[in-house]
């Protein structure tokens, strides 16, 4: 392949792999390489070591122990964990293993104790989530899953070029919609779908998660979010489940994108990450903002600590 890839549509990167007639993750490793002048060995090791750190997140995520500054998360991974490992979850190994990755991910990051972007950190569990599990659940090789992880990227690329992946600029269906349609373009590939049911799983994933807001209660990044990024695995896992049966989607991955945009450019302010609306709004969460800052939140108060505690 001689032309350069281009990250502006998915649809450019379907009709790229399907004229080379490799995956979509085969053809961005090579353009990488060439553009930052390195081998594809090397480019191939730095996306190696990444997984090797989204990896490393599962066993501290899930200890019982664990909970963040704010004592609003963690012990649900664990929890999770625990059910999948006895039994006694309802969809089993991989769903339910999938679930208490994500978990464990996000509860670990609202910990402190490792922060994966995946996108981004508020949609940290999704994408590593779908990958591991696919290798430890279904005997994905390793290779195979780092390799999952360049089309995953590709996806991101198209997405950020288009639209956005900030739940302050989208909202929420910007951060773990973007992260539920990387996450199943990586499943499709890995079992061993074509690109161009890839991108029908890219568009699955973010139109079912189409006009989410961002509301985190107390400003942090915990409630809802992790929840919402078990939400996100499984809805990627659904995608990627419907595309790879053959199922297309009506509209193509480049016009949901698009679609997303506009939602998130007609999102109202409060429920774009300013704490203002939604869930942080609830008189619940206005008691756990006093629990977490030690004073009540006023009216129309963001939540965020930035002014101080004024």
């Amino acid at each position: 392949m001689t032309e350069e890839l281009r990250y502006d549509s998915i649809a450019g990167l379907v009709a790229a792999a399907e004229a080379a007639g490799e995956p979509i993750s085969a053809l961005v490793l090579r353009q990488q390489a060439r553009q930052l002048e390195q081998s594809e060995e090397a480019v191939y090791a730095r996306m190696r070591d990444t997984y090797a750190v989204m990896a490393a997140c599962i066993e501290p995520g899930s200890e019982e122990g664990l909970r963040s500054a704010s004592g609003l998360s963690g012990g649900d991974a664990f929890r999770m964990r625990r059910a999948v490992e006895t039994g006694k979850n309802l969809t089993g190994g991989v769903l339910g293993g999938a679930l208490y990755r994500a978990l464990a991910v996000s509860e670990l990051n609202a910990a402190m104790g490792r922060v994966v972007a995946a996108p981004t950190a508020g949609s940290c569990g999704i994408l590593p989530a779908a990958v591991l599990t696919m290798q430890k659940e279904k005997g994905c090789a390793e290779h195979d899953c780092v390799m999952a992880l360049f089309t995953a990227s590709a996806v991101g690329m198209v997405i950020t070029t288009s639209a956005c992946v900030a739940g302050a600029q989208g909202g929420c269906q910007a951060e773990c919609g973007s992260a539920a349609a990387m996450a199943a373009a990586a499943i499709v590939e890995l079992a061993g779908g074509t690109p161009r049911q890839a991108a029908d799983g890219v568009a699955i994933a973010l139109k079912n998660i189409l006009g989410l807001v961002c509301d985190p209660v107390a400003g942090l990044v915990e409630i809802p979010c992790i929840k919402r990024n078990a939400s996100g695995v499984a809805g990627a896992f659904v995608a990627a489940e419907l595309a790879l049966a053959g199922i297309a989607s009506a509209i193509p991955a480049d016009e949901v994108i698009a679609a997303m945009k506009k939602v998130g450019d007609a999102m109202s302010p409060a429920l774009k990450e300013t704490a203002e609306g939604g869930l942080a709004a609830t008189p619940t969460a206005r008691r756990l903002y006093e629990q977490v800052f030690g004073r009540p939140a006023e009216e129309g108060c963001a939540g965020c600590g930035g002014c101080g505690g004024r």
